[in-house]
């Protein structure tokens, strides 16, 4: 999602988090690889261009940032040894690593920082993550190992920022970043390099020996793109996949057996992520927040979650992670009334005026399509629940299961859907600007719904040049009360993170941002070794 893993659509993968020096252990031995399922393929390893969860977690095993989150969820230095935070958080003086090169053995300098950030900031550059750098006032490189970031006025998610993957300009200096070859054959600075991309079916990287914290020591990272949770299952029961995420279902009914127990750890903790059903607001059938607030009664998330997740999810009311300082413990979810869902929609002009069952209003019936990822079980059966809900207060629903790349290039980013069912992975600031505010709604940015609200506008702003905790707090519990209001989104649920590691990984050790933070330092004993 590294430290700020940025916002994506859900579920980033655990393993792209964050990682930790190797240290030397007698029994650790280099080699073997790892076996990672995916439901999607990645889009484009152009690291500010990587806004979908199979792309980032490529990303984040092939590129650094200046800083990233520690197992305690700390910031701490990635490609920054240190740095000097001045004039009460306005200014920010990285020093960075010296010795570290790029996978082809270029060095790395702060001009590569500088570039970075010039193609942040280019509005010819569809990246979702300008926002946050659009901030800055200047960048100056003193030096080659020195980065000063000036901001036009105090920033607190500021460092945070700066987890954003740093890429070449050395070869990227004169590329078009929507067209070059670097988005399948990429070259970072991270703990492995990119080997090959077989589309819909695998990307393999292999161990970067030179990594500035320590040489891997699994020497091959294999992402299968497996389109279909039955069938990833079933590749775990024949061992052909060696880390997976389990669904509810499979964690707590399907794993229990023997040869689970004897081939396979299972973990369990908060996701950092929600799931929600988004309205297109520029249509007419949505521009009403009668008929949104409607919806969300029609719906019953309680059932939803205990159907689905077996008591291993949570209804959640805004977008925010559930357990931070920031989610809004007060806004209680709306009740399940049809009733009430009837009136609302009838004030707004929609009745059952033939009485066939369904609503009408100008000789046009209420109905609309839903489109989900295909491969994800959970998101699937929510939107059939979904569905059964709305019919029984005269809204047909359709569903349409497209495949992820599809779904994005060709339906979210050109604006060509009515509601979409997905999800966010959250960074751990709670700072959604590019998510909410009213000028991230360009092709390819996050505020893809279209959604405008001058208070929210203001509240975001004022979220981002606040330093002081309780003050902050105020402001994202209010964008929660007005967001939970407006409905925008129908928020669902917060579901627990399931994954689960065949048992020849050694020091895999669950800690409060995962168990992916010090994967460098997993190995497999030579004895148990599977590939070579």
């Amino acid at each position: 999602m590294n430290i700020r893993i940025p916002l994506v659509l859900l579920a980033v993968f655990f393993l792209s988090a964050v990682f930790t020096a190797a240290d030397e252990n007698t029994d650790a031995s280099y080699g073997d690889a790892i076996v990672v399922s995916s439901i999607s393929d990645a889009r484009t390893l152009v690291p500010i261009m990587a806004s979908d969860a199979s792309s980032s977690d490529i990303c984040g095993m092939v590129f650094s940032g200046l800083v990233k989150y520690d197992k305690n969820v700390n910031i701490i230095g990635d490609l920054a040894e240190s740095w000097d935070t001045l004039d009460g958080g306005q200014v920010i003086v990285f020093h960075l690593r010296k010795g570290v090169n790029w996978h082809d053995g270029f060095p790395f300098t702060s001009k590569d920082v500088e570039f970075t950030y010039k193609k942040l900031v280019d509005p010819s550059v569809k990246t979702p993550y300008s926002g946050d750098f659009e901030r800055v006032a200047k960048l100056e490189t003193p030096d080659e190992y020195t980065v000063k970031v000036t901001y036009k006025e105090p920033f607190a998610p500021a460092l945070s920022n700066w987890g954003m993957w740093i890429m070449p300009e050395h070869i990227l200096k004169n590329e078009d970043l929507s067209k070059t070859s670097f988005g399948r054959h990429p070259i970072g600075t991270g703990p492995y390099k990119f080997k090959s991309w077989k589309t819909g079916e695998k990307i393999e990287l292999v161990s970067n020996h030179n990594y500035f914290e320590g040489r891997p020591y699994i020497d091959r990272y294999i992402y299968r793109i497996i389109p279909d949770d039955a069938t990833i299952f079933l590749e775990l029961q024949t061992l052909g996949v060696d880390l997976s995420m389990l669904s509810p279902l499979q964690y707590t009914r399907q794993t229990g057996n023997n040869f689970f127990r004897e081939h396979y750890n299972k973990f369990k903790y908060p996701s950092f992520g929600f799931t929600y059903m988004a309205y297109n607001l520029l249509d007419p059938k949505f521009s009403d927040i009668r008929v949104r607030q409607a919806m969300n009664y029609a719906v019953n998330k309680a059932e939803i979650v205990d159907v689905i997740f077996f008591g291993l999810g949570r209804v959640t009311t805004g977008p925010f992670m559930m357990d931070s300082w920031a989610y809004n413990n007060d806004v209680k979810p709306a009740a399940y009334d049809t009733m009430k869902a009837r009136e609302l929609l009838s004030e707004s002009g929609w009745k059952d005026a033939d009485g066939d069952g369904w609503l009408e209003k100008g000789g046009s019936k209420f109905e609309f399509t839903l489109i989900v990822n295909q491969g994800n079980a959970e998101r699937l059966r929510t939107a059939e629940m979904i569905q059964k809900y709305l019919k029984d207060v005269g809204i047909r629903m359709k569903i349409r299961v497209l495949e992820w790349s599809a779904l994005i290039n060709d339906f979210i980013d050109k604006k060509r859907f009515e509601a979409v069912l997905m999800g966010w992975f959250l960074s751990r600031d709670p700072d959604n600007y590019d998510i909410w505010h009213s000028s991230k709604t360009r092709e390819g940015e996050f505020n893809f719904i279209g959604y405008k609200n001058a208070e929210v506008d203001r509240l975001l702003e004022d979220g981002r040049r606040t330093f002081d905790q309780s003050a902050r707090q105020k402001i994202y519990h209010r964008i929660h009360e007005i967001l939970y209001e407006e409905q925008p989104y129908m928020f669902l649920y917060s579901g627990e993170a399931l994954p689960i590691v065949n048992r020849r990984f050694r020091n895999v050790e669950p800690s409060p941002i995962g168990i992916g933070y010090n994967f460098i330092k997993w190995y497999v004993p030579k004895s148990q070794q599977k590939y070579r």
